[in-house]
């Protein structure tokens, strides 16, 4: 995106960035708390209609997360605190059902429902009194022109909402925090697209056709050579016992077809386009003294590595996301920290003079703004719970099984090296152990899994200390995290 490429040459970029689990609700959950899923108790992106804890918003609000949340500590500091655009999973309404209550801790709350995800007709909120009210979003009808609809799609709406609340953040007296979150370059969710003719990815009208719909790269220029390993073999990837033997292989349903996969990334990048001229626009309309923060909640594969069309997994295409900060005093280049998106909340946190709470497992990265060459964590700790224990997932209706048959894993990354622990067996209360090993600096991929592999002893045995090391950090909600805990990222 021209916006990424403009904080990349003006601030600080983060290249090792990497989410605990490269699920949306999981993942954002770390992202308000600074802390694990283990800690969240937010473990998958659904509850089951409510019949598990373990995901969605019940597991986000039963576990105590919205007051835990960053925003709770910098409304209370006296900042102006504003949200708009994609929530949490199963923070919903539809019609005849109970809105869900009042999160804690926003100023401004316009949270933006899942009927989003098709790009028109939707609701999203807004507080007054603090009472939750529903704002309709009613989509133009098909014989519309394309600029009206381009008006209500979700992108653009968020997009405009968000440079009014930056104007009058940027013209109050008191300090403001305001997040955008938009659902691009998320797949529609129904069956059959909101219009005729509406992609998988389903971009604005706007950035539909031409050369330069797809951004800086013409759209016949982007192919599977620009999905590092999509014609990988992956039988070489299969899971190792501890002791060196083959596990079960998990990986073994149908690929993408290269036709698929070239055709969704297009729609992709031209999704991506909304978003980018949001992010242009406020780039623009902040002031000298307000930073900017660009991030994601999690990556996607289309078709690397044998895999399908979803998220979900380990590997470098899912649990990599772009970090990148502009404002007052930071020090343009990249950094070579590791960073996770549990390290935002303490940042944001810092920016805003208070001190850390100890029930964070994240580390603010405020030093390395103006210190580019400043290294204090060198890894990054991944966990995730198949999501065959919940189902229902808003994915599934493109993505089929993808996610479901993605085991259950803990993992830790390094800049250079991934080393995943799976469990095999998808039954409660049962574990069958695979590994899988990879050294970046060997291959730019995960094109061999080299876990039993010699060569690889000195680092695998480095990291599986850690990784077991990491087992024993079973902090809950706000119970403190120990500084032997901290020092593994270290």
């Amino acid at each position: 995106m021209r916006s990424a490429q403009q904080m990349r040459r003006a601030g600080a970029s983060y290249p090792h960035t990497f989410v605990t689990d490269s699920l949306c609700c999981v993942s954002r959950s770390s992202f308000f708390t600074g802390q694990y899923p283990h800690q969240t108790g937010v473990r998958t992106n659904t509850s089951n209609q409510g019949t598990s804890m373990l995901g969605g918003w019940p597991a986000y609000d039963t576990h105590g997360n919205p007051e835990r949340a960053f925003n709770v500590r910098l409304q209370q500091a006296g900042y102006t605190t504003s949200f708009v655009g994609k929530f949490l999973n199963e923070y919903e309404w539809v019609p005849g059902r109970a809105l869900p209550p009042v999160v804690p801790g926003w100023s401004t709350f316009e949270a933006v429902f899942g009927s989003a995800y098709d790009g028109w007709d939707y609701a999203s909120t807004e507080v007054v009194d603090q009472r939750l009210q529903v704002v309709d979003h009613p989509a133009p009808p098909a014989t519309a022109s394309d600029a009206e609809k381009d008006r209500a799609y979700a992108g653009a709406v968020i997009g405009d909402r968000a440079l009014d609340l930056v104007r009058q953040g940027e013209a109050g007296d008191a300090p403001y925090f305001l997040e955008v979150s938009v659902y691009a370059p998320h797949n529609r969710t129904q069956p059959e697209g909101y219009y005729p003719g509406d992609p998988l990815f389903p971009p604005m009208f706007r950035d539909r056709a031409g050369e330069r719909s797809c951004g800086r790269v013409a759209c016949s220029k982007l192919t599977v050579d620009d999905l590092p390993g999509f014609h990988d073999d992956r039988r070489d990837n299969r899971p190792r016992a501890l002791d060196g033997s083959r596990a079960r292989a998990w990986n073994t349903v149908p690929t993408l077809s290269a036709s698929v996969a070239e055709r969704d990334l297009r729609d992709r990048a031209r999704m991506a386009q909304s978003a980018d001229r949001m992010v242009q626009r406020i780039l623009r309309t902040v002031g000298p003294d307000t930073y900017v923060v660009l991030t994601s909640d999690n990556g996607f594969h289309l078709g690397q590595d044998g895999l399908g069309r979803g998220k979900g997994t380990p590997y470098d295409t899912d649990v990599r996301v772009p970090l990148l900060v502009t404002g007052p005093g930071v020090v343009p280049g990249k950094r070579r920290e590791v960073t996770s998106n549990i390290d935002l909340a303490p940042t944001f946190e810092e920016l805003a003079g208070l001190a850390p709470v100890p029930y964070r497992s994240g580390l603010s990265l405020v030093p390395t703004l103006t210190q580019p060459r400043l290294v204090r964590q060198s890894y990054a700790f991944l966990e995730h719970t198949q999501q065959t224990l919940t189902g229902d997932d808003p994915d599934a209706a493109f993505t089929g099984a993808e996610l479901d048959r993605i085991p259950s894993f803990t993992a830790i990354r390094s800049r250079t090296a991934l080393l995943a622990r799976f469990d095999l067996d998808p039954r409660r209360g049962h574990t069958s152990w695979g590994y899988e090993f990879y050294d970046y600096r060997r291959d730019p991929f995960e094109r061999r899994n080299t876990f039993a592999s010699p060569r690889s002893k000195p680092q695998v045995d480095a990291l599986m200390a850690r990784l077991t090391a990491f087992d024993g950090c079973r902090e809950r909600g706000a119970q403190p995290v120990s500084d032997a805990c901290r020092a593994l990222r270290q």
